[in-house]
């Protein structure tokens, strides 16, 4: 098959010159580093006021609303909505079109000012808040009066958790009674009380290896737990008749 001739008029104006994009890309990159410090300096100032390393606040001017995100101290970006033209002057992924990056350059003035605006309102905020705060009332006696309460309950339990274990012959296990309306429930391990519990599943632990009852709770259950002992003395008194009766 024979090649076909390129006909020299179809390549004619090729060779022209192609005008380099890299004045206007580097003059980009100056600009947006620029900016990018600058702002990373609003950025520390709205850090120590927010009280946070990251946060973000949009800033309204009479063209458009700036938006400026950071975290660490550092720009994550800073957007500006020229009214539904959105342009990232910086940002953590690609830099922004340099005719973008002019319009929103033409308004920026306008966002440093209404930053500036926004630090002068809070100039004063705080003069007139006392300093002086109130006491606060300690809680060392109800603590004091929980523990003591609870001391002597753990004793107790600790000796029906002994007793327990050498009745049942067993290492664990529970004994359970009802005082009133309420069902109370000890677990024992070996020679101690594992816990001590007042309503059931889901109830109020007055005993536990995790963290004490609140003094409400402990109020409310307090007076019942002599009449756990009492049901615990006639559970013993029980297995004491029915071996009694035993003859050998």
């Amino acid at each position: 098959m024979p090649i076909a001739r390129v006909d020299p008029s179809m390549t004619a104006g090729l060779d022209a010159d192609v005008v380099g994009a890299d004045a206007a890309a580097d003059r980009r990159d100056e600009l947006v580093a620029q900016v990018t410090d600058h702002a990373g300096r609003i950025a520390r100032e709205l850090a120590r006021l927010q009280g946070g390393d990251y946060g973000q606040r949009e800033f309204d001017t009479d063209g458009g609303t700036w938006t400026l995100k950071y975290e660490g101290g550092d720009v994550d970006y800073l957007r500006f909505d020229g009214r539904g033209d959105d342009v990232y002057v910086v940002s953590t992924k690609q830099p922004p079109d340099p005719e973008a990056l002019a319009r929103a350059m033409a308004d920026y003035d306008a966002f440093v000012e209404a930053f500036n605006e926004y630090v002068r309102s809070l100039d004063g905020v705080l003069d007139d808040t006392a300093d002086e705060l109130p006491a606060i009332e300690s809680v060392d006696s109800v603590v004091e009066a929980r523990e003591r309460i609870l001391s002597r309950m753990r004793e107790t339990c600790d000796l029906m958790a002994e007793q327990l274990n050498r009745v049942e012959g067993n290492d664990y296990g529970t004994f359970s009674a009802r005082v009133g309306s309420s069902r109370w429930e000890l677990k024992w391990e070996e020679n101690r009380a594992s816990y001590l519990r007042v309503g059931g599943e889901g109830g109020v632990y007055l005993l536990s290896q995790y963290q004490p009852p609140a003094p409400k709770d402990l109020r409310a259950h307090a007076d019942g737990f002599s009449g756990f002992v009492d049901a615990f003395n006639e559970h013993v008194s029980e297995i004491s008749e029915s071996l009694d009766t035993v003859e050998l």
